[in-house]
């Protein structure tokens, strides 16, 4: 009974999941909110930038630095970079292809969510 309970717990397709990139969609979950925030930055910036509002410009880029400068998300970030290069191989492709799928579904997913 335990053992089912558990099984009801996981998404079946975890279970040929490494265990690096599980810990991706972990942290990549944890960054998504940040990830979202620059986004939008990103794009207010550049509409700022079109439309020549230095002091709106100014402002958003120096909100984006605060994020990137976030010790917590730095350190996430410097994670997800250790994790990219262990899922994959050195001609860039997946060492598991589940690993490959299931990240490029939870980035499709956080994009949609932040829009």
């Amino acid at each position: 009974m335990r053992r089912l309970l558990l099984l009801l717990l996981f998404p079946v397709s975890a279970f040929g999941l490494t265990p690096e990139s599980r810990e991706w969609i972990e942290i990549s979950a944890k960054l998504e909110p940040v990830q979202c925030e620059k986004r939008q930055l990103r794009r207010e910036l550049l509409q700022a930038e079109v439309e020549k509002r230095d002091a709106d410009a100014k402002r958003l880029r120096a909100r984006f630095a605060e994020l990137n400068h976030n010790p917590q998300t730095a350190q996430m970030e410097r994670r997800l970079a250790v994790l990219k290069a262990r899922i994959l191989d050195s001609r860039g492709h997946a060492r598991n292809p589940e690993d490959l799928e299931a990240i490029s579904l939870q980035r499709r997913q956080a994009f949609y969510r932040c829009e």
